[in-house]
């Protein structure tokens, strides 16, 4: 151990974490060789890596922690373009659970100061038994990376006298104690609720995506079976126009022949020839065409069965529509919708449209409440592309929403 002044006020490392585990530990200068690519993980290679910056005291308690993304190439370098302040977003984290030091500065997708690097960011589970917090101080209390713990100054500690001001001083401190265990669980409530907002949004994500790419894929089918059908079916008018053409050259023969002299007897033969050949040709024209016929009607019952053909076994729209697993979107003025598997392809040809007739109102009306809910301002254009921006009273119902007063100030209303 050494003492305080032979140490610095915190220590800082990086751990990698996978599933329930710390994969691997490095100290915050040893992470800055790798992001300066001086240095490669082979066993990284091409992989998206979940990590966590943990700042500690001089106490080995941790102060703060960052929970950050980083993508490493084929090479195992990490990504040149990575560029998230890991350090300055520890110094402005908000208050996290107590890890044995306090509550801690915390950083993740949930709670991120800076909203333009949330994406860079995850959620730690909090889930009994998976606790990556209770995984964190596991590791930090090990101390494989051998951090010097720094030994305690002695304080000089006042001692009251007389006995009512010693029970006064313990009440309080226990009432204060109490508050501060109270505000700690509600914090920690409060980032529990918010990771498993931020899980179920995700979720919904790649549910939304796989169904799109389901709904593309089903698409695309039918798109070539419709237009093998166009082109069998143009084949088909060509077809029968060529053989409407050779029965009446045909009909004109006979005709001819009918009205022939008859000294052009002697031409008889080879116009027999000739008919008998025509013959030949337009049984063999029928058959194609029947054969065409036959590739059109099954073209068209392949096209009607893959429109209606019921969604594969285990499959995400098979989920849907037995209604084992409901689709859940969330839109601002109505909040968590239900989608019934029949309106699913209706939700995702326009979600806000989809949400406006919900509310009972048009699109349009839809957006305009919406562009002042997100952003409750007197909308007021004044010269040039500038708007008034006086802060208006945002109105949470969209119903209740009416343009050109709500959304406008006092100097500016209709």
């Amino acid at each position: 151990m050494v003492s305080a002044r032979q140490a610095t006020d915190d220590y800082s490392a990086v751990f990698f974490i996978e599933g329930n585990e710390v994969a691997r530990q490095m100290r915050a200068s040893e992470f800055g060789a790798f992001l300066d690519g001086y240095v490669g993980l082979s066993d990284l290679a091409e992989t998206d890596v979940k990590a966590v910056l943990v700042e500690l005291g001089g106490d080995l308690l941790v102060r703060s922690l960052v929970f950050f993304r980083i993508w490493f190439d084929e090479e195992g370098r990490a990504d040149s373009s990575w560029n998230v302040p890991i350090e300055e977003l520890a110094r402005k984290g908000a208050k996290g659970p107590n890890m044995g030091g306090g509550a801690i500065r915390l950083v993740c997708r949930s709670l991120c100061p800076d909203p333009q690097h949330t994406s860079e960011l995850w959620d730690p589970d909090m889930t009994p038994g998976n606790n990556h917090f209770q995984l964190i101080r596991k590791a930090v209390k090990a101390n494989a990376l051998k951090f010097r713990l720094v030994e305690p100054e002695e304080e000089n500690i006042p001692v009251l006298r007389g006995g009512e001001q010693v029970a006064a001083m313990d009440d309080e401190s226990r009432i204060g104690a109490d508050r501060a265990r109270l505000a700690q669980l509600i914090r920690e409530q409060r980032l529990r609720i918010k990771t498993l907002q931020s899980v179920h949004r995700d979720m919904l994500s790649e549910v939304n995506r796989e169904h799109r790419l389901e709904i593309k894929t089903l698409s695309n089918e039918i798109a070539d079976l419709e237009q093998k059908y166009e082109r069998q079916r143009v084949g088909n008018e060509q077809l029968k126009q060529r053989l409407a053409e050779r029965n009446q050259q045909y009909l004109s023969m006979q005709e001819q022949m009918a009205t022939a002299n008859p000294e052009a007897s002697r031409g008889d033969a080879n116009a027999t020839a000739e008919l008998v050949l025509l013959r030949e040709q337009l049984d063999r024209k029928q058959r194609e065409l029947e054969h065409r016929d036959e590739k059109l009607v099954a073209l068209e019952q392949e096209v009607h069965e893959l429109r209606n053909r019921e969604p594969p076994e285990n499959s995400i729209m098979g989920h849907l529509k037995s209604e084992s697993v409901f689709l859940v979107a969330y839109h601002s003025g109505v909040g968590h919708l239900t989608v019934p598997y029949r309106q699913i392809e209706n939700y995702f040809g326009n979600p806000t449209a989809y949400a406006a007739e919900r509310c009972g109102m048009n699109e349009p009306a839809y957006l305009q409440w919406l562009a002042h809910y997100e952003n409750p301002v007197c909308q007021q254009a004044l010269d040039g592309d500038t708007c008034c921006g006086e802060p208006l009273l945002r109105v949470s119902q969209p119903g209740e929403f009416q343009p050109g007063v709500d959304d406008r100030c006092e100097n500016h209303q209709l």
